[in-house]
């Protein structure tokens, strides 16, 4: 059984007080999301990392938003892995559409992050989806599958058996324009569909979440499909209330 998975990603978004504000509040939610074997997650920006994994609780997922695939060296205004480890970070998003379209993450890129992590006991989230126009061409899962098989090529099935991948629609982040939950079903079968293919019967614990403009009302729904394993949230993430009703409706 796999264990749902909610978590937040802040992206540009708080100073380092609110989010220790944030920290503070949601202690009691991750004791209840434990008492009811769901994971709580949240990346905060670089600059509130520590402050989110001091003032959280311990049961509280804390992950970078981003990460470099090499140990140091000339990259001018990128984070190390090394860096996280020191601050007792462990899980980093890599891949989100955000990143390679305004970044050029590429799935290659994504590819050399990946096995980073994976290769210091880190836990890649993977973001996956296409943009509008792939989506109107008919071409999701030409483009998912992709990146899919690129992001996780040269890595064997005891890899990748605690990676998370996460389907996010482009043309559904921020745009409050959702994938139905056929489609969320649908495309994240076929994520796992691809892993097992690529991994054999690991597939069948490997999370994947859908994100997309989930918000409270809408993401029991999500969960409810059975290849579903959890969300991954943006501005829903972002205050404490909608973010205790994303746990509550999900229970």
């Amino acid at each position: 059984m796999r264990r749902k998975l909610l978590v937040g990603n802040w992206k540009m978004n708080k100073l380092v007080s609110e989010a220790k504000e944030f920290a503070l509040a949601s202690r009691d939610l991750a004791k209840k999301a434990k008492e009811n074997n769901i994971d709580l997650g949240v990346c905060p920006t670089y600059l509130s990392l520590q402050t989110v994994k001091e003032n959280a609780s311990k049961d509280m997922i804390v992950g970078a938003q981003n990460v470099h695939f090499k140990e140091s060296g000339a990259f001018t205004g990128e984070i190390s892995i090394p860096m996280l480890k020191e601050l007792g970070i462990d899980w980093s998003l890599v891949g989100h559409s955000e990143r390679r379209t305004y970044d050029n993450e590429t799935d290659e890129k994504c590819n050399l992050k990946i096995k980073a992590l994976l290769q210091n006991q880190m836990v890649p989230l993977y973001c996956v989806g296409e943009t509008l126009n792939e989506f109107e061409a008919g071409q999701t899962k030409e483009v998912v599958g992709r990146q899919v098989r690129v992001g996780l090529k040269e890595l064997a099935a005891e890899d990748v058996k605690d990676i998370v991948i996460a389907y996010e629609p482009v043309w559904s982040i921020g745009t409050g324009k959702n994938a139905s939950t056929e489609i969320a079903q649908d495309i994240c079968k076929f994520i796992r569909d691809v892993l097992r293919e690529m991994f054999g019967d690991v597939a069948d614990g490997i999370r994947v979440l859908y994100g997309g403009s989930v918000k409270p009302e809408n993401v029991k729904a999500y969960l409810s499909c059975p290849d579903v394993d959890g969300a991954l949230v943006g501005g829903a993430s972002l205050k404490i209330d909608s973010y205790e009703a994303l746990l509550n409706n999900i229970l």
